[in-house]
């Protein structure tokens, strides 16, 4: 069993000096940093040298570390190619071998191949991987799918869940729940047979998520009313974040509360994979009012939804009926809770739930779409829907994340690959094949105009001012970039295949 492993508490208190005297930028660089020698003689040689009068911090870090670089840094990107060819030739740079075991190094060795995001990003992360994979389907590469589903199954028996990422300090908390769309998309390729092959997993996937139903709220749990059970995101740590040790440090010095419950709330949204949004604060535009556990996010509940039905499939497949009868039941339940907690009537739009304050939080964002996509909508719903969307959303350059400029990356004006992705499929299922092809039009040529300008495939992009790069948040824009380079290629296939039908 891989247990939590902190860098800070392993490397104390050189790590902690390190990351608050702001020398290395990024702190993630500091966190995933490879000893160049045994721990203890790193930390003995510190306390011998720390307080001579020409000791160099800067100097004694780069003698016993080694510090990552970007995973995309010696790729020299050709402009005279198209974006998908130039997105073929990127994928061989962003794949990862079976890893090695490094002592010392945060990273979690995984046994098969995959494939990184890119930039700062030199590990595998979990609901990333989702909209990468499916880019590698329409290039092909249906054997790394496979590779990168076989490494989650792993992961989810030896750490008993799909971690933020395959690094020691992200053992506190998931992502998004993408896992079993993952499987159902492998099964596209291959064959129900594959749903059976994680039918383990799956259940112990969903475990994770449902841990402590029957208590009081607790973990990703909520109970509602003594009887209706919906979920939250829920990082089990209340300390700084290794990766943004300083960052959070700093931001706690201003902090009127309890640090502890902000560093809570910071990590739960970590966990949401929006990090960082207005949709998480109570003042839109402080940080610090941040309080993602009190909120019940609507594309949570959805994937969760979607988890439940799939297992209740496999299930019916093994001739299973009880069990696929529970797990159909309650995703049934979920269902209909969605609509009961999650629908506004008068905005015609799905929105979070704060359970604290007992009424939905207002934010107007891309996650309220994903009841769409899911199908969890009624045909009225859905349509008035994509009609708030439209209204409130779409920009020049695609669907933007909230309607809210805070200058957080999962904020006005950027857009990010996956809830294009999931906007456009919501918009099919709801027979909006007008809406569904401007979202492709208006994204895929943003990725062209930038592409055609920098060489790069970005994390994120502004949609608003579409002759700006993407900005906001703890770090620079990122190039790579895995899952708009699958989301690129998936919205081509796609918007053939529309064009066909048409």
């Amino acid at each position: 069993m891989i247990r939590l492993s902190l860098p800070e508490e392993i490397l104390s208190p050189l790590f902690k000096d390190v990351a608050l005297s702001n020398i290395i930028s990024d702190g993630k660089i500091w966190a995933d940093a490879i000893p160049r020698f045994a721990i203890d003689i790193i930390l003995n040689q510190y306390q011998l040298e720390k307080d001579k009068s020409d000791f160099s911090l800067k100097n004694f870090i780069g003698e016993n570390f080694e510090l990552t670089k970007a995973s995309t840094s010696t790729f020299v990107s050709d402009t005279s190619m198209s974006v998908t060819e130039h997105i073929n030739s990127l994928w061989s740079f962003l794949t990862r071998q079976s890893d090695m075991q490094v002592e010392g190094s945060s990273l979690i060795p995984l046994p098969y191949p995959y494939v990184v995001p890119g930039g700062r990003f030199n590990e595998i992360y979990y609901w990333d991987s989702y909209f990468t994979m499916l880019g590698l389907r329409v290039s092909g590469k249906n054997d790394l799918i496979a590779s990168m589903v076989d490494n989650f199954a792993w992961l989810i028996r030896e750490v008993g869940f799909i971690p933020n990422g395959n690094r020691t300090y992200f053992l506190s908390r998931s992502q998004p729940p993408y896992f079993s769309l993952m499987v159902s998309l492998l099964s596209e390729i291959f064959g129900e047979a594959i749903l059976i092959k994680y039918k383990d997993e799956l259940v112990l996937e969903y475990k994770f998520w449902m841990e402590n139903v029957g208590h009081n709220s607790s973990g990703h749990c909520i109970n509602l009313n003594g009887a209706h059970m919906l979920n939250r995101y829920y990082d089990l740590l209340n300390t700084p974040r290794s990766e943004m040790y300083s960052e959070d440090v700093h931001l706690s010095s201003s902090f009127s509360g309890d640090p502890s419950s902000l560093y809570q709330h910071m990590r739960s949204a970590c966990e949401s994979g929006w990090d960082f949004s207005s949709r998480w604060c109570s003042d839109p535009c402080a940080i610090a009012s941040i309080h993602t556990g009190d909120i019940l996010p609507v594309d949570l509940n959805c994937l969760l939804f979607h988890l439940e039905v799939t297992i209740a499939r496999v299930m019916s497949l093994q001739g299973h009926k009880m069990e696929a009868d529970v797990y159909a039941a309650n995703a049934e339940q979920r269902k209909n809770l969605i609509i009961e907690y999650f629908w506004d009537e008068e905005s015609g739009y799905f929105f979070d739930f704060d359970f604290v304050r007992g009424k939905r939080t207002g934010s107007i964002n891309a996650a309220g779409i994903f009841p769409l996509f899911f199908k969890v909508a009624t045909q009225e719903q859905g349509e008035r829907s994509l009609l708030f969307l439209s209204k409130n959303l779409l920009k020049e350059g695609g669907i933007v994340t909230t309607n809210i400029n805070s200058g957080q990356q999962w904020d006005a004006p950027n857009g990010w690959a996956p809830l294009q992705w999931i906007s456009v499929v919501a918009a099919l299922n709801y027979n909006n094949t007008t809406l569904a092809t401007t979202i492709i039009s208006n994204w895929t040529k943003l990725n062209q105009k930038v592409f055609n300008e920098t060489g790069k495939m970005l994390e994120k992009y502004d949609v608003v001012e579409s002759g700006k790069l993407g900005g906001g948040g703890e770090y620079p824009v990122q190039d790579g970039f895995g899952w708009t380079n699958g989301v690129y290629l998936a919205m081509k296939s796609l918007e053939i295949s529309i064009g066909s039908k048409m």
